[in-house]
């Protein structure tokens, strides 16, 4: 299993999309606090539609927490700032894909505390700035579990 970490999310539709990735990829899901939204938020529970109890979450109040008690797993930031394609990178069960707020990101000080080749980017055309928080999510971890052979899966 691999482990997706939303470090901050603001806007609780992304969220709810990733409940659902996670439901359907049998991935755990982690937010980090503070959270932009709480979790009875109406939009974040229509996005998520029925999936919510399927999905592994989790909330935590600092990402140090959260990595500590997943037993210190490799952790790759996906970044606009990252040093290394997605698609250069082979991924591990148990590894753990850190996603930013969606209007700043991840701060630097969580980012650089993570070697170069754990900084991990999506391709993209020159002059764009990012993806759509959730979108990115179920690229990078379809990618993953790509390379997993999709365990578990039917």
């Amino acid at each position: 299993m691999l482990h997706l970490i939303l470090h901050q999310p603001e806007i609780p539709p992304n969220t709810g999309n990733a409940i659902r990735l996670a439901a359907n990829t049998g991935f755990a899901l982690h937010l980090i606090e503070p959270l932009g939204f709480e979790l009875d938020d109406k939009r974040l529970r229509r996005a998520g539609l029925d999936y919510h109890e399927y999905a592994t979450l989790k909330v935590w109040p600092s990402l140090s927490v959260c990595v500590e008690s997943l037993g210190m797993p490799r952790v790759f930031a996906l970044t606009t700032k990252g040093t290394r394609s997605v698609y250069d990178t082979a991924f591990a069960a148990g590894d753990a894909l850190l996603f930013g707020s969606e209007t700043s990101g991840l701060p630097p000080e969580v980012r650089e505390a993570l070697p170069p080749e754990q900084r991990l980017r999506l391709p993209m055309m020159p002059g764009s700035r990012s993806l759509n928080l959730s979108n990115a999510v179920a690229v990078v971890a379809f990618e993953a579990w790509r390379q997993l052979n999709f365990a578990g899966s039917r």
